[in-house]
């Protein structure tokens, strides 16, 4: 089963208040911990989702899902000086696009370790050379009707 990166947005949808993404996302996020969906992240993810939490000062909420992340992506990798230098190299192109450093980290990640594919709301990954973005809320309806 091919690996897809999970960025962000989509365990924050999935923990946050009612939102046309909530259910697309709570049930990606499902599909994870049944092992029907191969997703990774990298440690970014994790200070992406403290970060967030922190500056909203909901510690604890922050701290849940980024225990929680831990426990249930199988697949977590750490950021290398050899993603970092790719990163560096990719901002330079994309960064006058707007694409921010976190995502250019992810994608730096995403290629060395040769995953096209990142479930997230963010459409500056359709910039990205060799990423697909796998928009949630198609993705959900997509696999729902594929089920039926």
């Amino acid at each position: 089963m091919e690996l897809v990166f999970l960025d962000v947005n989509i365990p924050t949808y999935a923990a946050g208040i009612e939102h046309e993404l909530k259910i697309p996302c709570t049930w990606i996020m499902e599909e994870v911990v049944e092992g029907r969906l191969n997703a990774g992240i990298d440690t970014e993810i994790i200070q992406e989702v403290l970060y967030r939490y922190g500056a909203i000062r909901q510690w604890n909420v922050g701290a849940r899902i980024a225990r929680n992340l831990l426990a249930i992506i199988p697949t977590i990798y750490s950021v290398t000086p050899d993603d970092s230098h790719h990163a560096i190299e990719l901002f330079s192109i994309v960064g006058p696009k707007g694409i921010p450093p976190r995502d250019c980290i992810h994608a730096a990640v995403m290629k060395n370790h040769s995953i096209t594919k990142i479930l997230t709301t963010d459409m500056h990954f359709d910039s990205i050379e060799g990423v697909i973005r796998l928009d949630p809320m198609e993705y959900y309806s997509q696999e729902i009707e594929s089920q039926h």
